[in-house]
């Protein structure tokens, strides 16, 4: 009897059953992925999952006609492979986080008739989860109302740091692990007048662009915190007053938790523009601020530093759920125990 956790390709859909996983202690967990992406890379080596298996897929979405006929040829072995491991470990549930990944094993568990469980990220649907709502037996969102779960899975230590803002003493900038040239580029274009404010700068300028940052400051003559991957941006984050980022979701529901007010510049290339969506969530609730990339402009970071960040850095805390992770891992657990009704 088994929890089949399944998607991914992309870190952030892998890093929602990462947080899950770590949950589901005493229960036989099976991880079916691709041989694509990166979910041989997080999960092979993985003691926590009883198997692990790859199929040979790959996404559909954006190929020309011959590779979409090849995709789905390759999806539809792929299906009966894992109609078969389904069967063989007795799953009692999927727990999906879509991606292409997720695709085969979403489908095999519908045709088997076994309850499926979707984790959507995003306020923009990813295309495959879009297709197999209908069919999913809980589909989870932090967006949507109607959904069972809302809290998003956040470390712990987001929350224990947590503070309330209330004037911009160091501004942090976060292009993720991999770096983004816009935010890159308006960072060193603030740095002089930032530093002529007593401004401090706090730079996530990507692993690639490490170097080539830190010599930029190096000839303004000031001095800047440069990072590019970090397993401790919970501690930078708690450091910084006001933040200018990407919106992908984990990064988002990170900055809520620990209450710092963001101003959002979504990458513009995001499958479904999902990374507007995002953040047009919180600007929406005036939790937050969003500006395209093409219309930034440093006097959009400058007007504020000089605005009150209290009533915005309260509101984000207060709308950030707790203990996203442990509430998705009882949904699941419901499934392998005799009392499930109880919680539908």
């Amino acid at each position: 009897m088994s929890i089949v956790m399944t998607g991914g390709g992309t870190g952030g859909h892998l890093a929602i059953i990462k947080a899950v996983k770590e949950q589901l202690g005493g229960e036989e967990l099976v991880y079916i992925g691709s041989t694509n992406g990166q979910d041989r890379a997080w999960f092979e080596e993985d003691d926590a999952f009883a198997q692990k298996y790859f199929l040979e897929t790959r996404g559909v979405v954006n190929q020309g006609a011959f590779g979409k006929v090849k995709s789905l040829i390759l999806l539809l072995k792929a299906v009966r492979k894992a109609m078969n491991l389904l069967k063989k470990h007795d799953c009692k549930v999927v727990f999906s986080v879509g991606g292409f990944s997720s695709a085969a094993t979403s489908i095999a568990a519908k045709l088997g008739g076994i309850p499926l469980v979707i984790h959507e990220q995003n306020a923009a649907l990813g295309s495959l989860n879009r297709l197999l709502k209908p069919y999913a037996t809980l589909f989870l969102s932090s967006y949507l109302p109607e959904s069972p779960v809302h809290a998003y899975p956040i470390k712990q230590i987001f929350f224990d740091l947590a503070r309330e803002r209330r004037e911009v003493k160091k501004i942090i900038f976060l292009g993720g692990s991999q770096g983004a040239g816009a935010i890159n580029r308006l960072a060193i274009e603030l740095a002089p007048t930032l530093q002529a404010r007593g401004v401090g700068i706090i730079h996530q300028a990507g692993e690639k662009h490490i170097d080539a940052v830190k010599n930029e400051y190096l000839k303004l003559g000031i001095e800047a915190e440069v990072f590019g991957f970090t397993t401790k941006l919970a501690e930078w984050m708690q450091k910084a007053d006001l933040a200018v980022a990407r919106a992908g979701a984990s990064t988002l529901w990170e900055l809520c938790a620990t209450g710092l007010p963001t101003l959002f510049i979504p990458f513009p290339y995001a499958a479904s523009d999902h990374q507007f969506y995002n953040a047009k969530f919180l600007a929406d609730k005036n939790l937050a601020w969003l500006i395209r990339e093409n219309e930034i402009s440093n006097e959009d970071v400058l007007r504020l530093l000089d605005l009150p960040l209290l009533p915005m850095s309260q509101g984000l805390i207060r709308l950030v759920e707790r203990d996203g992770s442990s509430k998705i891992a009882a949904l699941l657990r419901n499934f392998t125990t005799a009392d499930r009704g109880k919680i539908f």
